[in-house]
């Protein structure tokens, strides 16, 4: 539950700061961030046209991904809503609409969302260096913690060794 408000109120935070707007004609206005996405991406929208602690019905079926919700977040001026972009999704623009329930009294919003077949995120680098595996130190500079280990396997499968062969002759254990 946490984790969910928290990717929630993340998703808000970014699409303050990162995300433009998109107006709407009736006078409010519904962000979408990403605003340019490939499809099976998860995409975030919010809204304070709809008061504080108010709610709003989204409809993100020009994309393919149906109807979702905005509820309100610790910011309780801000309704939030997620939905996922078909992976099947055509490029284009498509307009996100929500209405607002209760204190908005039906007022609707909407943002545009671009999908595109290419990621619009630069690649990403490849890693240089070697890797920490955690070794542990086993193949260190101490050659007398080596050769202890070394010593503690020898005499333990010399025992295992032992045990079996008692057994198998029926020495009992």
């Amino acid at each position: 539950m946490r984790r969910t408000a928290a990717r929630l109120l993340t998703g808000t935070a970014l699409a303050v700061a990162l995300a433009g707007p998109a107006h709407a004609g009736t006078g409010g206005s519904l962000e979408v961030y990403p605003g340019t996405v490939t499809p099976g991406t998860r995409v975030t929208v919010n809204t304070t046209a709809c008061g504080a602690g108010g709610t709003a019905a989204g409809d993100a079926s020009a994309v393919g991904a149906g109807a979702f919700v905005l509820a309100p977040t610790t910011h309780k001026e801000v309704a939030v809503g997620q939905f996922r972009v078909p992976p099947g999704a055509q490029p284009g623009t498509y307009e996100i609409v929500a209405r607002c329930d209760g204190k908005g009294d039906g007022l609707r919003v909407s943002g545009d969302l671009v999908v595109t077949l290419t990621s619009t995120r630069p690649p990403a680098e490849r890693p240089r260096g070697s890797v920490k595996t955690g070794v542990g130190g086993a193949l260190g500079p101490d050659p007398v913690q080596t050769a202890a280990g070394v010593a503690a396997l020898a005499v333990a499968a010399a025992g295992g060794t032992w045990l079996l062969h008692r057994r198998a002759r029926g020495d009992g254990i």
